[in-house]
């Protein structure tokens, strides 16, 4: 059953502004929320949703991504697919940059306190509070949806991308933030 991504956005984001409640109507303004709905296609220049894996990413299935800074200081990010493997568990990571024509164009994840030392895979830098990670495990029609929320916000240094990798995240040193190859890639400007 395909759900209009919209749809769920509107209601998981209802949810998190509920959360964050009243209290903050003082507060200065946060940072600009950011949206992109796409299908998964093949490269092309301008492609807002980029297969590297048809396999498990095929063309044609969907990703929803909104990232809503709070007034606390906070952001939260909503990713939701459509159409992916079914029953399978992916990785997926906030990334630097946007989406290109080879997986690693989208650049490292993004690190609130980057690793002075690269590719990043110290726990100290590469965990879930410091990057944003949005694993998931979708249901028998291939779809899911998962939330992550960091007590930061985007900057001057905006990031570009959410990637979805070939397995969940692991946090073990020296393999912390790793979650195996490049399958797919949204454009997102944070």
């Amino acid at each position: 059953m395909r759900h209009e991504p919209a749809a769920v956005l509107l209601t998981v984001t209802v949810a998190m502004l509920g959360v964050v409640g009243t209290a903050m109507a003082d507060s200065a303004p946060p940072a600009h929320p950011a949206y992109t709905s796409a299908d998964f296609e093949n490269y092309r220049p301008n492609a807002k949703a980029v297969t590297y894996a048809p396999g498990l990413v095929p063309v044609g299935s969907t990703a929803t991504v909104f990232a809503t800074p709070t007034p606390n200081g906070s952001t939260t990010v909503v990713l939701y697919v459509e159409g992916l493997l079914a029953n399978h568990q992916y990785g997926a990571h906030v990334h630097q940059k946007h989406c290109g024509a080879a997986p690693e164009d989208a650049g490292a994840h993004y690190q609130n306190i980057p690793d002075p030392v690269q590719p990043s895979v110290n726990p100290a830098y590469a965990n879930s509070q410091n990057e944003i990670w949005l694993d998931f495990t979708t249901d028998r029609h291939g779809n899911a949806w998962t939330v992550s929320s960091v007590n930061w916000q985007f900057t001057e240094r905006h990031a570009g991308s959410v990637v979805i990798h070939a397995e969940h995240t692991h946090t073990d040193p020296g393999h912390a933030g790793t979650a195996g190859a490049r399958l797919g890639c949204v454009s997102v400007d944070f």
